[in-house]
């Protein structure tokens, strides 16, 4: 597999759907990673521009809930609780004894734990949504297909985020 210049997977030019989602969604979650490494414990805190509070540190949190929610509970079906805690759904508080490499462990298991979930699944398989979610997508089922899809937007914005707070506490920008 080709690697960037920093080490992050080169999806492939050409390659069936699954393949190519897959890379995708694996260039994104190496791309966050990136965004995080290298810095301080306080410098993974530090939050955007007022009156956002949202940090590098948080954003690899509520990517491991997202991770969680899509591939458990809504395609797999798994009753999970929340990855920090029933008061943190959406994993942006931080706590001061938690720092990157816990974070990064509990997001870690949580792409591992999704690839294994639709390892032999088709793209065509489908998961089920909660009613608050069926009521924005106007279905109650959602395929395999557009999860993904879902995920690599998902990765992509937040990315964008972290490339503007990987800017702001160290001037490192690109990639």
């Amino acid at each position: 597999m080709k690697t960037t210049p920093d080490g992050r997977p080169v999806p492939p030019a050409h390659a069936d759907e699954r393949t190519m989602l897959e890379a995708w969604l694996d260039f994104h979650r190496a791309t966050l990673a990136l965004k995080c490494s290298g810095l301080t414990d306080a410098q993974l805190r530090t939050a955007a521009a007022a009156p956002s509070s949202m940090t590098l540190l948080g954003l690899v949190q509520h990517m491991a809930e997202i991770e969680r929610n899509w591939f458990a509970r809504v395609f797999a079906g798994q009753a999970l609780p929340p990855v920090f805690g029933e008061d943190n759904h959406d994993g942006f508080a931080l706590r001061p004894e938690r720092g990157l490499d816990e974070a990064t462990a509990a997001w870690r298991a949580e792409v591992d734990r999704g690839r294994g979930l639709i390892a032999d699944a088709s793209l065509d398989d489908s998961g089920r949504l909660s009613d608050q979610e069926a009521g924005h997508l106007g279905d109650q089922s959602v395929s395999l297909r557009w999860i993904m899809v879902h995920m690599i937007e998902e990765y992509a914005r937040h990315n964008g985020h972290a490339d503007l707070l990987r800017e702001q506490v160290d001037g490192a920008t690109g990639a």
